[in-house]
């Protein structure tokens, strides 16, 4: 072969070779040339269709949450409550601001406001996925983002808005300085406290002027905004608390960081703690604790605070303002006009809250928050820092029936189920010890427990938990409708109402016991109407959360205290049933009672009148202890009786799972009625002492048998039917081998 042909055949090998390399199929469609050209294509595509958003989205002008209406709150008739109309909001100049103070907020925002050119892309990517993946709100934007989404646009989390919040914070960058937008985000943003702007937020929290803050005071404004309600001082949660806390350490450290502030001045700051929160004007008496619970509901059905404070919303009450009315008059006969707030300063340490719920519909017809709202700004009605003490054991009766629970000696647990009532008795089959003493340290024998809780014996109730299971009786209770937090181990101790609770919630609860089992929410809020959104409130009245046999038999027993025992003073020309509770150290005195229609909690706190810390109620109405079967009794029978109207002839219609047997009484050897001394409660029904829960007066001779009679009498105003497969009628050996609760 000659050269010519070799470099032919050399050549036609590389061709070969080439073509055989050469991709075949879909992978020619894939090379890096064709794929490095589609992305730049795309990218060019993405530029083209920003820069044609950018230009056809002009800047907008104020929107609603800058023009705020007025919010109308009416009662459940119609008639106008009151009006929120003037917007707490003053708009400054930045230079009325402190430098230091300005600085906060950018420390705490965004530390690179000054350099950016107003969007974070980062930050705004990861809101757009945050959206489109249903999770919510997402952190990132700047200063200038914010201020845009405050001043020109909505809250929605949308991918259209976050689009134009991108878009137009790039063109008020270009047009506004930076110490306008700075300006415009701190008299826009909202604090809480119904503070809109720094002016106001600073006569909110600190009542200075905005000039006059302090730089430590700033840090705390500008920590507020990430979440104004849940980083208010005032109601915060121990949680809450930490996380404001850790923000403003965090906004100090950034203006060390960015040289805005001297690392010595920093650590010489301690945190600023804001002043308790003042009622609005128009919000006197009773006024501002109805719309605050109204507002704090609506939030709980997913309207945010700040749409509240923006107004434009027309909100109808559950109120019934004749009820209304008649709560006020009540708590004004049977305690305010015994007090001498301004003279005594005993007398300036109580406090009173009382709800009032319809239990068919679970409606709050009349609360009662406190002497005032401007006066004292928390509600007694809703606080939860106090406990409910005694009024807190049907919840264990109801457990021990739920759970068809027995005694340590095998007995089935029911009203006739006999208990050792000594005092000081330690509880058996537990691993935590507890030997609670009964009230005046009295030792009842062997009693029923019927009989135990007509006169609250502590020593029955702290053996019936652990036969119950403490874990049980929560559960129970959060079926109820009461709410878990800070202080509720699962402990015998828990049987004497050591939890904390408020008369919102007792209300509840019992409501729930007097609807059959049937769970009742307490709502205040009949209606909320708004041009541009309507919230889904939910119903009041849910399942089935205990049958309607332990109900109605924890009903039953609860009669018995209004009856016989320590709430008889609740007693009137009606069916009534309830459970008087005093606090430990008579912190608190409860009375929770309920008629067939209407179920209502009465409490009277012991505070400090600067409300930093709750003090005892003995000797500060009259000598001796303030007992929840006294004035909140007396409270409860006065408002009842004005406020059932037709109702008063209603009756109990109970299936009860057994009725108690009536238990023959010696004739008492001391009065009901004792006489004020130093050292017994002028209060007609004595109760515990300040540690322990309060039994009925009682004779001082034979200790109580556990069955003194044998023939069961329900009450003859009553309809009452025994379910199916009751427990057995026996008071002193009941059957162990009783069938599941009905």
């Amino acid at each position: 072969m000659g050269r010519a042909e070799a470099r032919r055949a050399r050549g036609r090998g590389g061709r070969q070779a080439r073509r055989a390399a050469k991709p075949t199929g879909i992978r020619r469609f894939f090379t890096w040339k064709k794929m490095l050209g589609t992305f730049f294509g795309l990218c060019l595509l993405a530029m083209g269709a920003f820069f044609v958003v950018y230009l056809l989205v002009p800047v907008p002008s104020a929107n609603a949450h800058a023009e705020m209406q007025s919010n109308v709150y009416k009662y459940r008739d119609g008639k106008i409550l009151t009006r929120t109309g003037t917007v707490n909001r003053e708009i400054i100049g930045l230079d009325k601001i402190p430098k230091d103070v300005r600085y906060t907020f950018v420390a705490a925002e965004n530390k690179t406001f000054y350099d950016d050119h107003g969007v974070d892309l980062k930050g705004t990517t990861r809101g757009l996925i945050s959206t489109l993946t249903g999770k919510g709100k997402q952190g990132g934007s700047t200063i200038t983002q914010q201020y845009v989404k405050n001043y020109y646009l909505d809250q929605d989390q949308t991918v259209t808005r976050k689009l134009k919040e991108l878009v137009i914070s790039l063109k008020v960058d270009r047009k506004r300085g930076k110490d306008e937008i700075l300006a415009g985000y701190i008299n826009t943003s909202y604090y809480g406290r119904g503070a809109y702007g720094i002016q106001a937020a600073a006569q909110a929290y600190y009542g200075v002027d905005a000039g006059k803050l302090s730089v430590a005071q700033g840090a705390y404004l500008a920590a507020l905004l990430q979440a104004p309600s849940q980083y208010d001082w005032a109601v915060a949660s121990d949680t809450g608390k930490k996380l404001v806390t850790d923000r403003w350490h965090y906004t100090l450290k950034n203006m060390v960081e960015e040289g805005w502030l001297d690392a010595a001045e920093r650590d010489a700051l301690k945190f600023p703690v804001p002043k308790a929160p003042k009622a609005a004007p128009g919000m006197e008496g009773q006024t501002g604790y109805l719309v605050e619970a109204a507002n704090a509901e609506l939030t709980r059905q997913g309207v945010s605070e700040e749409d509240i404070k923006a107004g434009g919303w027309t909100i109808t009450l559950n109120i019934d303002s004749k009820r209304q009315q008649a709560l006020e008059k009540s708590v004004e006969k049977e305690l305010e006009r015994k007090l001498d707030r301004k003279g005594d300063k005993k007398h300036a340490t109580v406090q009173a809250g009382a709800t009032s719920v319809d239990p068919k519909t679970g409606e709050v017809v009349a609360l009662y928050g406190g002497i005032g709202a401007t006066e004292h700004w928390l509600s007694n009605a809703t606080r939860r820092d106090y406990t409910p003490a005694s009024t807190f054991k049907p919840v264990v009766l109801a457990a021990a029936l739920e759970n068809d629970s027995k005694t340590q000696n095998g007995f089935p647990i029911g009203l006739n189920t006999p208990y050792d009532g000594t005092s000081k008795r330690p509880v058996e089959g537990s691993d935590t010890p507890f030997a609670p003493e009964n009230e005046d340290d009295r030792s009842w024998g062997p009693v029923t427990v019927q009989k135990a809780t007509n006169s609250s014996i502590n020593s029955v109730y702290a053996q019936m938990i652990v036969d119950v299971g403490p874990d049980k009786t929560k559960e129970v209770a959060l079926d109820l409708g009461m709410r878990d937090g800070k202080g509720w181990p699962e402990q015998p101790a828990m049987s004497l109402g050591t939890m904390q609770a408020s008369t919102w919630d007792m209300a509840g609860v019992y409501a729930t016991l007097d609807n059959h089992g049937k769970k009742v929410t307490p709502t205040i809020v009949k209606s909320a109407k708004h041009q541009l959104r309507k919230p889904d409130l939910a119903d009041a009245i849910g399942g089935q959360v205990i049958s309607r046999g332990t109900a109605d038999t924890v009903t039953a027993a609860m009669e018995g205290v209004v009856q016989n025992g320590s709430g008889q003073n609740a007693a009137g020309n009606y069916d009534a049933a309830g459970k008087t509770g005093t606090a430990e150290n008579n912190f608190a005195a409860w009375y929770v009672g309920y008629t067939p229609t209407l179920v209502t909690a009465v409490a009277l706190f012991g505070e400090r009148p600067d409300g930093t810390r709750q003090v005892t109620l003995t000797d500060a109405i009259n000598p001796g202890r303030t007992n929840g079967g006294g004035i909140p009794a007396r409270i409860w029978r006065e408002y009842t009786s004005a406020a059932l109207g037709q109702d008063r002839d209603a009756r109990f219609d109970l299936k009860v799972r057994e009725p108690a047997r009536i238990e023959t009484e010696p004739s008492p050897s001391r009065s009901t009625e004792p006489s004020p001394s130093p050292s017994q409660s002028s209060e007609p029904t004595p109760e515990p002492s300040p540690s322990q829960s309060e039994p009925e007066p009682e004779p001082s001779s034979p200790e109580p048998s556990a069955s003194t009679s044998t023939s069961p009498s329900p009450s003859p105003s009553n309809s009452r039917s025994i379910e199916p497969n009751p427990r057995p009628s026996n008071s002193i050996r009941p059957s162990p081998n009783e069938g599941p609760a009905q």
